[in-house]
């Protein structure tokens, strides 16, 4: 599955050379000039990674980190011109991952991104053999391979991309079913049932999508 990347920089020009490099590392990208809408976007798309500028001209990147963190553990890369160590700290606190200094290397900073992403993998993933493919929406574990339907999938990726992160019903029903009406909490559990069913089809015996209960459901790892 191509992991996509968001680029959050108000300076095109070096939004243009940041993408192209991205592009050129196999990355899909996703890039906003400004912080406004940037959180809305990663919950509804569950991106692997996201670049951020602490500059921006109308929602600063402190604030749009804040958001994210609300809701999702995903790796957070600042970039930033302000290299005072008050603002490093202060940066990592709110919870960055890394914190890179304009001007940067490109290339560096295309590093920075595969090691977090590796991070990410070896979390998910790799250790767990659990293969996803976000094109057919199938999960393949050695030679057995299922296949979710568009809901499902949608379900199993935002709790698959947040490992040990519980989502609530309400939630899940915000961020999965946006586009249905009427849906249920029946309608979340039903299809929760259905998702562990084709991974115990995998041969899978760890149930990794938990039940907490009186607070929601979470996706944990294969020890």
């Amino acid at each position: 599955m191509t992991a996509t990347v968001v680029l959050v920089e108000d300076d095109q020009e070096i939004a243009d050379i940041v993408l192209m490099y991205l592009h050129a590392a196999g990355l899909k990208t996703q890039h906003f000039a400004d912080g406004v809408g940037v959180a809305g976007w990663v919950q509804a798309h569950s991106p692997a990674l996201v670049l951020l500028d602490l500059d921006l001209p109308t929602k600063q990147g402190l604030e749009v980190c804040r958001e994210i963190r609300a809701f999702s553990n995903l790796p957070i890369i600042m970039t930033t011109a302000k290299v005072e160590e008050v603002d490093r700290l202060v940066g990592l606190e709110i919870g960055a991952d890394d914190y890179v200094c304009k001007p940067f290397s490109v290339k560096e900073l295309v590093a920075r991104v595969k090691v977090q992403l590796r991070r990410l993998n070896r979390e998910t993933m790799v250790d767990s053999g659990l293969k996803v493919d976000a094109d057919s929406f199938n999960l393949s574990m050695g030679a057995a391979v299922v296949e979710l339907t568009a809901i499902e999938f949608k379900l199993f990726h935002l709790l698959y991309s947040n490992p040990n992160r519980i989502y609530s019903r309400a939630q899940i029903l915000d961020l999965v079913y946006q586009d249905y009406r009427h849906v249920s909490d029946r309608t979340v559990d039903s299809h929760i049932r259905n998702v562990r069913k084709k991974l115990a089809s995998l041969g899978i015996e760890q149930e990794l999508i938990r039940s907490i209960y009186g607070a929601g459901y979470k996706f944990e790892p294969l020890a």
